[in-house]
């Protein structure tokens, strides 16, 4: 079964891919970093695949869903799981400036909307399933900047993909890991 997995770097992502590999799961691991995907690879076993991917850029997530379609073939997606994040400035709002909600949002959020669109075809496909990583700070705020809207915005979306997603066999579930 193939699985991808954003934001393999560092942390959960590079956890959750070792693990997947491990247990014989098809992986691909996407990275921002050329450094994160050689390290990453480094010790995982030949089966997994790294894959530089910037989900904030449409282009990018467009060429890796491409490239995943080639490699899963007829047999689709059978794992997408969204991890991909970013913390960014957490301050009184007062001391911010646009920017400072901008980065999280799109990172957070649109990039995790703009891969789940584009691999939505291969999660169907294998009636597979999405897990979307949200936070704790996606039920509850604790300062300003663009962490907590952003992933208040994951949890809104996860309800609602996962509404949609049902009829199709998709399984949709939003995991809120606390501090760490």
């Amino acid at each position: 079964k193939y699985i991808l997995i954003t934001g393999c770097d560092t942390g959960f992502g590079n956890m959750a891919a070792k693990v997947f590999d491990k247990k014989g799961f098809r992986v691909f691991a996407s990275c921002l970093t050329e450094t994160g995907a050689k390290e990453l690879k480094a010790v995982t076993s030949k089966q997994l695949q790294t894959v530089l991917l910037d989900v904030r850029d449409s282009d990018s997530v467009k060429k890796v869903a491409a490239w995943v379609k080639a490699e899963v073939q007829s047999e689709g997606l059978w794992g997408l799981v969204n991890n991909a994040g970013i913390m960014g400035p957490s301050a009184p709002t007062d001391w911010l400036d646009i920017e400072h909600f901008r980065e999280p949002i799109e990172v957070n959020l649109i990039g995790l909307i703009n891969v789940t669109i584009n691999m939505l075809p291969l999660i169907k496909k294998a009636k597979g399933r999405i897990v979307n990583v949200s936070s704790v700070g996606g039920r509850l705020a604790f300062s300003g900047g663009g962490y907590f809207p952003s992933k208040f915005g994951v949890e809104g979306f996860n309800d609602s993909l996962r509404r949609d997603m049902k009829a199709f066999g998709v399984k949709v579930c939003c995991i809120q890991p606390g501090l760490f």
